[in-house]
């Protein structure tokens, strides 16, 4: 059975070096820094750029949507934003969601999304009663996969060529992640 208020809750969820908050109007101009860098946009697919006004009321209409979970990621020691995640698409009736995640340059590569993932799909299986949670991944970004993997997703699946960038064109990898037990 899930529980819809723990989705409507906004919880804030602690790790050992970070902590995810709701993403609110004060993550703005961070948010906005990290949406627009060339890799981030590379590793998130987002050809279009954001004006930091479309940014600020993404972040401001977060906390009234009652079927999503948009979570910041914040560094515990001194509250600086290191990325955002979401737990989204919520099919009640067969409990499963999605999940998506994107970390500011400077959070990569030191297991800031592995954190965040584990924490989030904790809050995803216990508190909001999902079964499994599913993510996509291009298939370039190697270590955003193995780290995925890391946290018990598993390649379900791939649909072919379905990013273009730059004149290329790319593989999109299902990943999912079912309740532990």
């Amino acid at each position: 059975m899930i529980d819809a208020t723990a989705l409507s809750a906004k919880p804030v969820l602690s790790g050992v070096r970070i902590r995810l908050v709701p993403l609110s109007p004060r993550h703005a101009a961070a948010f906005h820094a990290s949406a627009v860098d060339p890799e981030t946009r590379r590793l998130t697919g987002t050809h279009r750029e954001f004006t930091p006004a479309e940014i600020r009321a993404w972040c401001a209409g977060r906390a009234e949507e009652k079927d999503r979970l948009d979570l910041a990621i914040e560094d515990r020691s001194d509250g600086g934003f290191l990325g955002e995640l979401a737990l989204m698409d919520i099919d009640a009736d067969n409990a499963q969601g999605a999940l998506r995640i994107a970390l500011a340059p400077e959070a990569t590569g030191r297991g800031i999304g592995s954190e965040a993932v584990r924490l989030l799909l904790g809050h995803a299986f216990d508190r909001v009663g999902l079964h499994r949670v599913q993510l996509e991944v291009f298939a370039f970004n190697v270590r955003a996969r193995r780290a995925y993997e890391r946290c018990g997703f598993v390649v379900e699946g791939r649909l072919r060529e379905a990013l273009a960038w730059e004149g290329e064109r790319y593989d999109v990898l299902v990943m999912g992640a079912l309740r532990p037990g």
